[in-house]
């Protein structure tokens, strides 16, 4: 037996179309039966009172009473009003019974059919709600991440099976405090803030080995929404390539040393002094230093990404007086190309953190401004607070300026915009991953606005007391706060 195919419209299947349009056609008949005896009945009414109307006033005509016709018309209205009085009250005695069939007279009767048709069109949505509500729900319990409803009080309302996998929740803690129930320092710190922060990476609750990464969502007007993935498999990969990489730029540290003492050596004797090998010597020089500087970037990286900030190293800094050398070096890059390099540093201005660290980000910043900005161009250094009472280290060029594609992708290790020209210049790609890593190490933000052919400005954002975030490797681990003094 041929069955019709769903995705016709209803008029064009088999079998199915003709009987719809015919039960269609019945309802529609049967309103407009039940409209036509509800006038007919209220006409009937209205029939009546006029024929008590008459009826009053010819009495009252026989017996001469003064004002007998409007005395009869006042009587006429008034059984007519009490009639419909009466039906209306019935009505809402029967409004609120949702299927008994308690009939009411005339125009009331079309009142009760139209509030009729309300209600079943009502539980026609509630249905149709109900089952979008129930697919929801079954979609969010099937979502490989952990969701957690949180109310203001961080309360728990609502967390699908992911999150009772990862995050050892159960049904039973709807309702009590997820800040009770997870008593991890860092977490707790994070969650009180947590719409002001970036996503903290965190172990799971009873189990070190696997690693969350962990964000919270408002939505509404007092509800959050904690979202939790799995990340172990991403932290084992970086885990191996940061491996890699430091064991790889540490054996080559001793064969560029070496390496390089010999050519210098070479380029002193009297051999290098002939023009064609000096110029061999020169670019074998020139590439292994590249090569060094490189492998001591690789190495302060791989340092960055694996270790834990040192707070005993945490100082007050006169950032000003640290950005002085730097700006001399700055100076003394552009040369020839004569840049216009102006500072605006609050000397008053102190913040605590690892100089040598804030050293090696801030210069990196300047010295990319100097070397991507055409000669003759202008670099602004400042250090001040903004308007929200932080401190913000910034600096503006009047460079080649960035596209907006390649700013999200600035900050990975060994991305360029130009190659080519980035080698002329010396560059590693590493600069900014640099900067990146020391940024979040000290509870900073990077910020990169960049128009093509007009600048770029890098500014560092300080929070009014920055917190110093724990590196993935200590997820769990009590963040140590420093601020700004």
């Amino acid at each position: 037996m041929n069955q019709p195919d769903p995705r016709l419209p209803l008029a064009t299947r088999p079998g199915e179309g003709g009987q719809g349009e015919r039960r269609a056609r019945t309802r529609r008949a049967r309103r407009s039966q039940a409209r036509l005896k509800a006038w007919q009945e209220e006409i009937a009414l209205l029939a009546a009172a006029g024929v008590l109307v008459v009826f009053v006033g010819v009495v009252g005509e026989a017996l001469a009473w003064q004002g007998h016709w409007g005395w009869a018309t006042a009587l006429g209205l008034g059984v007519y009003a009490a009639s419909l009085l009466l039906r209306v009250a019935y009505l809402a005695r029967s409004l609120p019974l949702a299927w008994r069939h308690r009939e009411a007279w005339g125009v009331p009767g079309l009142v009760q059919d139209h509030q009729r048709r309300l209600r079943r069109a009502g539980y026609r949505r509630q249905r149709r709600l109900i089952r979008l509500l129930k697919r929801y729900h079954h979609s969010a319990m099937s979502v490989p991440d952990a969701m957690v409803v949180l109310n203001e009080e961080r309360e728990i309302e609502w967390l699908n099976l992911a999150a009772i996998e990862m995050l050892g929740l159960n049904r039973l803690d709807i309702g009590l405090r997820l800040d009770n129930l997870w008593r991890a320092p860092a977490f707790i710190d994070w969650l009180a803030n947590g719409i002001e922060r970036p996503p903290l990476e965190i172990s799971a609750p009873g189990d070190d080995s696997r690693a969350l990464s962990l964000r919270i969502e408002p939505y509404g007007s007092d509800r959050y929404l904690l979202i939790g993935r799995d990340v172990t498999a991403l932290h084992r990969l970086q885990g191996v390539r940061q491996d890699f990489v430091a064991n790889v730029s540490h054996e080559l540290r001793t064969p560029l040393t070496v390496l390089a003492g010999y050519v210098e050596t070479l380029l002193d004797t009297e051999d290098g002094q002939d023009p064609q090998m000096h110029r061999i010597l020169s670019n074998m020089h020139q590439q292994a230093d590249r090569m060094r500087r490189i492998v001591e970037d690789l190495l302060l990286l791989s340092r960055l990404e694996t270790s834990q900030p040192d707070t005993e190293l945490f100082e007050p800094i006169n950032v000003a007086r640290l950005l002085e050398p730097t700006l001399n070096d700055a100076r003394l890059v552009s040369g020839e190309e004569g840049h216009d390099i102006r500072d605006d540093l609050d000397s008053n201005l102190t913040l605590r953190g690892v100089p040598r660290e804030l050293q090696s980000a801030f210069s990196n910043l300047v010295f990319n401004a100097v070397k991507y900005t055409p000669a003759g161009g202008r670099v602004e250094v400042r250090w001040a607070r903004d308007e929200r009472g932080r401190a913000v280290f910034s600096v503006c060029d009047s460079g080649i300026g960035i596209e907006a594609r390649h700013i999200p992708r600035l900050t990975e290790r060994f991305y360029r915009i130009d190659v080519g020209r980035s080698r002329s210049r010396g560059g590693t790609g590493l600069g900014l991953a640099i900067v990146k890593h020391v940024v979040l190490r000290h509870g900073a933000r990077l910020e990169i606005d960049s128009t093509p052919g007009q600048g770029s400005c890098f500014r560092v954002i300080f929070p009014v007391r920055p917190t110093m975030r724990p590196m993935p490797t200590a997820a769990g681990a009590s963040p140590d706060r420093d601020g700004v003094d």
